[in-house]
Parts: C-alpha cells; sequence; structure tokens
C-alpha cells in the first residue's frame, strides 16, 4: 500500500504550508496515521501523529502549538497543517500509517507499516 505525500515547498521563515497524505483505495479510518521528518544523514524524527485508538493527536515539543495534524476519513486524507515556520523545520517529510501501533510506540518509526514517498520542505531565513 503506498502512501502519497505532497504539499511542500519552499518558503520563507513565519509562512504557512499545508501538507497532504492520501491513500488511493486504503481506508484510514482504522489506523494511527503519523507524520515523521528527515535531514540527510539523521534518524527519521516524530513530528505528529493521530492515534487510531481516540483519534487524539500528539505533537513532538518542537512543533507544538505551530503544527495541527488532521484526518479527512471521506477523502482517505491527512494533513499537517504548519504554521510559523522556521528554518530548523526544514526537512523530508513522510507521512505513516499502521494498524498496529500501541500509545507508546506512536513517535517510533517502527511502529508504522505504510510510508508515503516523502515531500520536500525548506524554509529559508
Amino acid at each position: 500500500v503506498q502512501l502519497q505525500a505532497s504539499g511542500g515547498g519552499l518558503v520563507q521563515a513565519g509562512d504557512s504550508l499545508r501538507l497532504s497524505c492520501a491513500a488511493p483505495g486504503r481506508t484510514f479510518s482504522g489506523d494511527t496515521m503519523g507524520w515523521f521528518r528527515q535531514d540527510p544523514g539523521k534518524e527519521r524524527d516524530f513530528v505528529a501523529a493521530l492515534f487510531r485508538n481516540t483519534g487524539r493527536p500528539y505533537y513532538a515539543d518542537s512543533v507544538k502549538g505551530r503544527f495541527t495534524i488532521s484526518r479527512d476519513n471521506a477523502k482517505n486524507t491527512m494533513y499537517l497543517q504548519m504554521n510559523s515556520l522556521t528554518p530548523e523545520d526544514t526537512a523530508v517529510y513522510y507521512c505513516a500509517a499502521s494498524r498496529r501501533a500501541i500509545l507508546s510506540s506512536i513517535r517510533s518509526p517502527s511502529a508504522y507499516d505504510y510510508w508515503g514517498q516523502g515531500t520536500q520542505v525548506t524554509v529559508s531565513s
């Protein structure tokens, strides 16, 4: 199952972007959905997730208050609204899905089974 991430781009510090993650032919409703980001040569870092059992969002401390994760089950699409972007947010952003993740594991990439191809976000100062 392939997820399709889109919406990245080049913006200036303070700007906003909205990333989307679609899964044609797949239903999201039973999945934990997450966003991760990765710089070249570094590990993939947790950004945000929606836990499948409660629908509650979870965020990395570095994005809390600036980013909002949401989903539209009718469209099989997940979003990441990113506001007040800084150069430190520059990375390739990946969306991911899991039907087996437990709450304690949602920040770990290893808990996710399906991944999008990544979309580049570049924030200039």
